[in-house]
This record gives structure tokens, sequence and C-alpha cells, in this order.
């Protein structure tokens, strides 16, 4: 039977001149692969943010459950502590910080075969990542990676994971999945955000965000099917999705469609 981790109840967001999260209701069971596929500009990241506590995404209405729990006004260092994390779509760099101290971070007991397993998992080789510095000599690339070492280095209990392929690399997509299968294996739940429907592969579920809201949860092949028909050609034809009015009304019209199923 399926244990739910994460609960969404009715959850929107306002950010300034727009609404961003319409009513979304969502769940994620523990240990599993849930992939939520959309648009850019479908709410993705913003949902990430909120379901992290990050300023500014605060709900207007909506509850946030991890466990049981209502961490809808907990801070993010508190859901963090209570082992929910999210790797940023744009890491940072952090000048002076050895990669080995930033993968010791998130770990409650640092220990450096854990470290060089973490880099080994996203494909960089211990020895020549552990010593070097978490800044612009890095490229956009290894920056990433890094930034996956580290959750899985944490041993989350639920890892967000924004656009992990972002800034990594085409040649990289099965280590990238090859990762997320590994943190899943070792008991951390995944929720996967991203664009592209190849990588809902690695999922157990999935969902599809449109304009702030989740319109469907189902298999990740029924969800990747109704994308590729529906969401991808609106996609091509109006770019990424707008907050308001584009084209006359033409976004707007296209979304009536859709929540009519026309």
């Amino acid at each position: 039977m399926r244990r739910e981790l994460l609960k969404v109840e009715g959850l929107s967001v306002r950010r300034p001149g727009a609404e961003v999260l319409r009513g979304v209701d969502f769940e994620v069971a523990a240990g599993e692969v849930h992939a939520l596929l959309g648009l850019n500009g479908s709410g993705k990241t913003s949902l990430a943010l909120a379901l992290m506590g990050a300023e500014g995404y605060e709900p207007e209405e909506g509850r946030i459950f991890l466990d049981g729990r209502d961490i809808t006004d907990l801070s993010v260092t508190e859901r963090a502590q209570l082992g929910l994390t999210l790797a940023w779509q744009h890491p940072a760099r952090f000048e002076g910080l050895m990669v080995a101290d930033y993968l010791a971070l998130g770990m409650e007991e640092p220990s450096r075969e854990r470290m060089q397993e973490a880099l080994e998992a996203v494909a960089l080789a211990p020895r020549a990542y552990m010593g070097r510095a978490v800044d612009t000599a890095l490229s956009g690339g290894e920056r990433k990676r890094i930034e996956l070492a580290a959750v899985y280095a944490m041993q989350p209990r639920l890892a967000i994971l924004d656009e992990p392929d972002s800034g990594v690399d085409v040649l990289c997509l099965e280590d990238v999945i090859g990762l997320i299968r590994r943190m899943a294996s070792g008991g951390t739940a995944v929720l996967l955000i991203t664009h592209r429907d190849e990588l809902t592969s690695v999922a157990d579920r999935a969902s599809l965000m449109c304009a702030g809201t989740v319109v469907e949860t189902g298999s990740p092949e029924d969800v990747r099917e109704y994308f590729a028909g529906r969401c991808r050609p609106h996609g091509e034809l109006l770019g990424n999705q707008p907050w308001g009015e584009l084209a006359g009304g033409t976004y707007e019209r296209v979304i009536a469609e859709e929540a009519a199923g026309e």
C-alpha cells in the first residue's frame, strides 16, 4: 500500500502581478520517484519554491503536509531539518568553499567514503574534485553535478530536483537517471521536475502541470502521451507559458480548451 509522504492541498501562491500557483492538489508517496512534467512557465519551479518555503512564495491559500505534519508555516531551515531538500535549477557558486566541505554541509555525520560515493554517482572523479573550490573555475555542468552529489550525500526523505539535467550535456542524461534510481533505492523519495518528457521513464508516477495547477496524475506513460500530444504543440505555437493574455487571448483560449478536453 502506498504511504503518503508529501501532500499539497489547494495551494495558491501570488507573486507581484501574477497568480503563479492556482489551487494545486498533489501527493508524493514515500520512496517513489514522481515526475512533475510541464512546459517552461507552467509553475513547476514556483511549486518547488513554495514546497521548500522560499521567501516570496508563501501561500495565500492551501496547506503543505510532510508525513502528516503541517509544514506550511515552517521556515526553509525547519523543513530541511525534517528531511526536505531542493536541488536548484541554477546552482550557486561559493568562493573559497571546497567541494568536500560543500558535500559535508548537509550530512549529519560527514563521511569521506560517502562523499566519494556521491561524486562517483554523478560521474565525477573524487580525487580530481574533492579539493576543488565551488567557484567560477567550475563549468555549469560540473556545478550541477556537484549539487546533485550533495543531495545524494545527505540522504533526505524527499529530494526535489528542479530540472536536474539543466546545464548537463545530453551525453550525461543516463548519469542523471542512474543517480535518481540510486537515490530511490536508498530510501529517498524524489520529486523530479522537468520539461523533458523522456525523463519520465525513471518515474513510478507522473503529474502534468499547466497554467499553475496540476491537471493530471497517473502513469508516466499516460502523462507523457498527454504532454506530447497536447502541451508540446501548444508550447511550439505559443512559446513559454506566460501569465496573462497572449496574442489577443489565444493562450487563455488554449487553456480553456484543455480544461474542457477539446
